[in-house]
């Protein structure tokens, strides 16, 4: 066990609870499993794409972009500052698409024949090459956060079979996860007639994949701030405010590549129009992404470990508004409506549930955080 978690005891409230929405969670699995997708969800032939494509799989992506972003930040560009993350950001990226195969496994029509796709590919289809890239990036996730386990194992001939290829699986995963995190917006090219203009482009996969990077920095940030006080660690206040002030560098470069997307193609005017979906687009790009991006970039409130809190948190809603917005303008409207069965947003709740348990395990009986590792 780390030396620095052992006062912190596995179970507390905080794990019960979450113990709970498992079990909710896992209910709700079942009768999805039992009875189908047409008798646990309001989904449809016209609104296909639900809560869990919506949640699960475009945020959970996102979200997990931590793991890349700052790899590629301590491993390519030499950031040694940051090398204290790169484990907890690590096991993050592995636990967030953890979660994305089991959402994408309930969310399917036939979840037993989720391997069809891998050896029975439709080479043309860009589902086909962000299930291939997802598949690789975990197994490369997975070899990343191999010697953790290694090292708790004292596995000394593990670690040497794997050091030789430290750097090749760095940079693998920054390739896939370039690929996967645009070709998610790349999904939307195909329904031009109905994804609203403010949103459509055929910019989007670069869209997509900047906002990843903006949101991956502030996931890592939010998870540095939370972990430490649940494992009642020393908050690094110093790293802190490196990831904030590069999350406002990213915020500036996605604002400024949404502006120019739209001055280009003639839709800036658009935003003002008044109608619902220039509301939208607004309030998704003031509150996830302006805002943040200006209180950022004050030192004086970036020094505050809750002021940049409350920052990332607005960047991480920014990006599951960008997703939900996204998905949803394309299948409603003209009379199509959805709302999501409480079993849809139970299996959801109970997959993070589960990702957080895993990750407070991982962090008591593994060595994660850099007190406890000679990486």
């Amino acid at each position: 066990m780390n030396t620095a978690t052992t006062r912190v005891p596995l179970f507390s409230f905080g794990t019960l609870v979450l113990l709970v929405l498992m079990g909710i969670g896992g209910v709700a699995a079942f009768y999805r499993f039992a009875f189908g997708l047409g008798a646990s969800t309001n989904m449809s032939d016209a609104v296909p794409w639900g809560f869990w494509v919506a949640f699960d799989v475009l945020s959970g992506v996102a979200l997990a972009a931590g793991g890349f972003t700052i790899t590629a930040a301590v491993y390519i560009f030499n950031m040694k500052k940051y090398k204290p993350i790169a484990r907890p950001a690590i096991l993050t990226a592995f636990l967030g698409y953890l979660m994305v195969v089991v959402g994408l496994i309930v969310d399917i029509g036939q979840p037993l024949r989720f391997w069809h796709t891998l050896v029975m590919p439709q080479v043309r289809s860009v589902m086909f090459e962000v299930v291939m890239c997802i598949t690789l990036y975990t197994t490369v996730l997975t070899l990343e956060f191999a010697p953790s386990v290694f090292e708790r194992l004292r596995l000394g001939w593990a670690l040497r079979l794997l050091r030789p290829f430290h750097y090749p699986l760095i940079i693998a995963g920054i390739v896939l996860s370039f690929l996967h995190q645009s070709s998610l917006g790349g999904f939307f090219l195909i329904m031009p007639s109905k994804v609203p203009s403010l949103w459509y482009s055929a910019n989007m996969p670069y869209l997509f994949y900047l906002s990843a990077i903006c949101v991956g920095l502030a996931m890592v940030t939010f998870e540095s701030i939370m972990s430490a006080r649940a494992f009642k660690r020393p908050c690094e206040t110093d790293i802190i405010q490196g990831l904030g002030k590069g999350t406002a560098i990213a915020l500036a470069v996605y604002i400024t590549a949404r502006i120019a997307d739209l001055a280009v193609r003639g839709a800036l005017p658009r935003m003002f129009e008044g109608s619902a979906s220039s509301m939208l687009y607004l309030a998704e790009l003031l509150i996830g992404f302006v805002i943040p991006m200006v209180i950022l970039f004050q030192k004086r409130i970036r020094e505050t470990v809750s002021g940049t809190l409350f920052s990332v948190s607005l960047v991480i809603f920014g990006v599951l508004f960008n997703r939900f917005n996204t998905n949803f303008s394309a299948q409603l409207g003209n009379g199509v409506t959805y709302f999501p069965t409480w079993m849809e947003v139970a299996i959801s709740i109970g997959i993070v549930a589960g990702g957080i348990f895993a990750y407070r395990l991982a962090a008591l009986y593994l060595p994660v955080f850099h007190a406890e590792t000679e990486q």
